[in-house]
């Protein structure tokens, strides 16, 4: 037997795994990116599933680029200006859609900037609190409709229209995507802490439900709060990460095995996370050292 066949199926199946990497670890920077040199959600997620699509096929002949993302972020655009160039012919109010392919792209830093004004689009003050947490969720964390409605316990579909009329909410009152000016940032970071400490606080003490706590909301409010730190390193920031991490190096010592609340006073201190308390101090004593 060919073992030719067989060396063509293991390079393909080590290409996809290498793609499912990738997807995990740039796909949300991608998509950020795609919004703004596309201005649209739905048209940078549709881009940013294409882009992926032909890099599955494409890598697996080719190899693997020295900078998938500026890759999957070029390839996105194009099929993207392709098919709204095809749409213009039926479609004049597209025709200024049609020129995104005089963009130019940008460097290494300016890409890095587009997960911040993500992060300011999702959780401008025009939105209302529930439609903030909803958006960042879906759109910056990248979990799904299905996992941020169960996390609140709602239902899918309530939580799908309530991301529908966000997006709606930003087209139709033109709402730039970008970072705010020196003079506006104090308020719109304000915004942003919020949606990050309530996305926190349901994680921490959850609302409704049969658990105290829910771990996996936690998780996402201090990743979002490391990714604004390291975009924005603001003395706010700084000090709500670490009170984020104080709170949480508690987690495994605050129930018993039946799901019981431990108050303080009466919880193991051998099973809190050191690394995070030690973390936590760190950036609140930073945080401090800056006000």
């Amino acid at each position: 037997m060919s073992q030719r066949p067989l060396l063509q199926e293991t390079v393909a199946s080590q290409i996809r795994r290498q793609v499912d990497e990738i997807y995990r670890s740039e796909s949300r920077r991608v998509f950020a990116t795609l919004i703004r040199l596309l201005g649209d959600f739905e048209r940078a997620e549709e881009a940013m599933h294409d882009a992926f699509a032909v890099a599955l096929e494409q890598w697996s002949r080719d190899g693997i680029p020295a900078s998938p993302r500026a890759w999957l972020v070029s390839v996105g655009r194009f099929r993207a200006i392709d098919s709204i160039r095809r749409l213009t012919r039926f479609d004049a109010s597209l025709s200024e859609l049609a020129q995104l392919g005089e963009t130019s792209m940008q460097d290494e830093e300016e890409l890095e900037d587009d997960r911040l004004r993500l992060i300011f689009t999702c959780c401008h003050p025009a939105l209302s609190p529930e439609a903030q947490v909803a958006l960042t969720l879906r759109e910056v964390c990248g979990l799904t409709t299905e996992e941020i409605a169960n996390a609140f316990l709602i239902a899918p579909s309530t939580l799908a229209q309530r991301i529908v009329r966000a997006k709606a909410k930003i087209r139709d009152a033109r709402i730039p995507y970008q970072v705010p000016s020196l003079a506006d940032l104090p308020e719109r970071l304000e915004s942003v802490l919020q949606v990050i400490y309530l996305v926190f606080n349901e994680g921490y003490a959850a609302s409704s439900g049969g658990t105290l706590t829910r771990a996996a909301l936690s998780a996402e409010a201090i990743r979002l709060g490391r990714l604004v730190m390291l975009l924005l390193p603001e003395p706010e920031v700084l000090g709500l990460l670490g009170l984020m991490l104080l709170q949480e190096s508690r987690r495994t010592a605050r129930t018993s095995s039946d799901g019981d609340l431990i108050l303080l006073e009466d919880q193991d201190r051998s099973c809190w996370n050191q690394a995070q308390i030690a973390e936590g101090r760190v950036l609140v004593m930073r945080s401090l050292a800056s006000r």
